[in-house]
């Protein structure tokens, strides 16, 4: 979101789960479209709002999983806020060697980066 559409709106990223390590293969394609992961942190729901981010402030989720979906959902029932479903491509099984894994990472962000261009229109910043 940020390198399409730059600070003109907040945006977080958070899950279900916030133990796990951000996955190389997704470092790795998203560098090849500039974005930088490295440094990025998983971070669940749960964390979000000890640090304050509560997702009552918010005016939009975008769900990309089926799990993320249902505990968007019990979150916010009590919040008026739109949370949208986004069916993704969940790559962490597919291929067998690194081409293949991959090749099915770039289609799970080729998925995300269509969806955030029909939804939020072409991008504001030169990207």
């Amino acid at each position: 979101m940020k390198l399409f559409y730059g600070t003109a709106c907040y945006v977080q990223s958070a899950g279900v789960k916030g133990e796990m390590e951000i996955d190389g293969f997704s470092v790795t394609v998203c560098r090849e479209l500039g974005v930088e992961l490295e440094r990025h942190r998983v971070r669940s729901f749960d964390e979000m709002a000890q640090w304050g981010d509560d997702v009552s402030g918010f005016d939009l989720i975008v769900a990309l999983s089926p799990a993320s979906q249902r505990r968007v959902l019990e979150l916010t029932r009590f919040y008026h806020l739109d949370v949208e479903y986004w069916p993704i491509l969940d790559p962490t099984g597919l291929g067998q060697g690194r081409e293949d894994k991959l090749r099915g990472y770039r289609e799970a962000r080729d998925q995300i980066k269509g969806r955030m261009l029909a939804r939020f229109g072409p991008p504001t910043e030169d990207v």
